[in-house]
């Protein structure tokens, strides 16, 4: 039996992600200090390294939820998926992306690694693998690898600049990309 989680360390947690991204959209992540964080938070130094290793394990943390995203608007579609038009959410995701994007691109390197891309590549990944195991599709530990590193790679390289379109037209291309992976002859 385990003890349920505690509300006050929830909310605790809460405020230094919302004192951390508040701050990241002043000053880049490498200019942040813990002393300002926690003083925005109205928490003391301690009470942050009781919850967070470092600067980046919160900031990670504080991402999360872009990552959730990202795997969610590349599931919100049911039936089979057309290759021509990417689903609502995945179009929001990516424009949505921009209020943090200098965050993103500080935990996301470029070719999807990082921090952020690790969890993002493992957290897709498990979720394309489960659901094509569950279609009884091919190979889904191959495919759900390369739908997961093709997916990260295409999202950094766009937040950094390295992919030039707009975020409806990148929703498209991925999109479009993942599509192939999944239908690639013999997967």
């Amino acid at each position: 039996m385990t003890n349920p989680p505690d509300p006050r360390a929830a909310r605790t947690r809460e405020r230094l992600r919302q004192a951390l991204l508040a701050e990241c959209a002043e000053r880049p992540l490498a200019e942040v200090g813990v002393a300002a964080l926690v003083r925005r938070a109205g928490v003391g130094r301690a009470t942050f390294y009781v919850h967070y290793a470092d600067l980046e394990a919160l900031a990670v943390d504080a991402c999360a939820g872009v990552v959730r995203d990202a795997v969610d608007a590349l599931h919100a579609w049911r039936g089979v998926p057309d290759p021509e038009q990417p689903p609502p959410a995945l179009v929001d995701f990516f424009t949505g992306l921009t209020p943090h994007a200098t965050l993103y691109r500080a935990l996301l390197r470029p070719g999807g690694g990082g921090p952020l891309g690790l969890v993002l590549h493992t957290d897709l990944r498990e979720r394309s693998r489960t659901e094509r195991a569950l279609a009884g599709a091919a190979e889904p530990d191959v495919v759900a690898s390369a739908v997961a590193a093709a997916f990260a790679g295409v999202l950094a390289d766009w937040l950094h600049g390295l992919i030039d379109a707009s975020p409806e037209r990148t929703a498209h291309l991925a999109w479009r990309l993942l599509i192939a992976l999944h239908r690639t002859p013999g997967l």
